[in-house]
């Protein structure tokens, strides 16, 4: 009877064990076997698709970040038997190897690519994220990887946080240059701050290298009136400088709204 027992038991935490480490192990979402290049590629590493091929990403925000390794997807269509194939799920619910190498992560924050090859990071600025924490990670070791379940969706996110608001014009030209890689609106809203960046900037000089060519001449046929001159330049510099400040307003709020 004992013995009995002890064997119910036994089964019952052996089942209870078995659940806990398929809970763990398991991801959502389907999977595709990828010849994926690198060293030492681990389930949780972080796939880009490249012009050279499916790699480790390793660039913050990269808009060629694919999807996650995962050595126990929930469906795989093609088996993985070949070297250097691996699983990659692009949607669903996966187990990811972070860092807080860009600060503690908290669950629901946005992830992206780090420096670090195939490990995620939090995303405080806009650009392609791989998708939302589901849970917190708040290691002190900036160098040390742990894993967290992410609901993985990656796309290119527009939230900008408090700390990095503002608008830089060789920010907006490099995520221009990106856009084909963006959905059609965003791709849009770059292009539209870059060139509302680079009108206001030119008609700004424009306008104050007229004013100022204008200004000599007058100094130089009417000595006499050098002070209202002057005043006259100066006002124009004061208006040329509000209209660069207008411009990057105008992309600012394209941006961000």
């Amino acid at each position: 009877m004992k013995k009995t027992l002890f064997l119910i038991f036994a089964g019952i935490a052996l089942l209870a064990l078995g659940k806990k480490a398929f809970a763990e192990e398991v991801s959502s979402g389907i999977a595709l076997s990828l010849p994926v290049k690198g060293e030492n590629i681990q389930s949780g590493d972080l796939v880009a698709a490249t012009t050279q091929g499916y790699v480790l990403c390793n660039t913050p925000y990269d808009p060629t970040l694919y999807g996650v390794v995962s050595d126990n997807p929930a469906v795989s269509f093609e088996a993985t038997t070949s070297a250097g194939l691996y699983s990659v799920i692009s949607a669903g619910k996966v187990y990811v190897r972070v860092s807080t190498i860009n600060g503690k992560i908290a669950k629901g924050d946005f992830l992206t690519c780090s420096k670090t090859p195939g490990v995620a990071q939090r995303a405080d600025d806009a650009g392609f994220v791989l998708g939302t924490a589901l849970a917190s990670y708040e290691e002190a070791d900036k160098q040390k990887i742990g894993k967290i379940l992410v609901a993985v969706n990656p796309r290119f996110n527009t939230t900008v946080s408090a700390q990095s608001r503002g608008v830089n014009l060789l920010k907006n030209i490099k995520m221009a240059a990106s856009s084909p890689f963006l959905t059609p609106l965003t791709s849009l809203r770059y292009l539209l701050a870059v060139l509302v960046t680079a009108v206001s900037f030119s008609l700004g000089f424009g306008h104050f290298g007229r004013i100022a060519k204008t200004g000599i001449e007058a100094l130089g046929r009417n000595p006499l009136a050098a002070r209202t001159i002057t005043g006259g330049i100066i006002f124009n510099i004061l208006m040329t400088i509000l209209i660069m400040i207008f411009g990057l307003f105008l992309a600012y709020l394209i941006l961000v709204l």
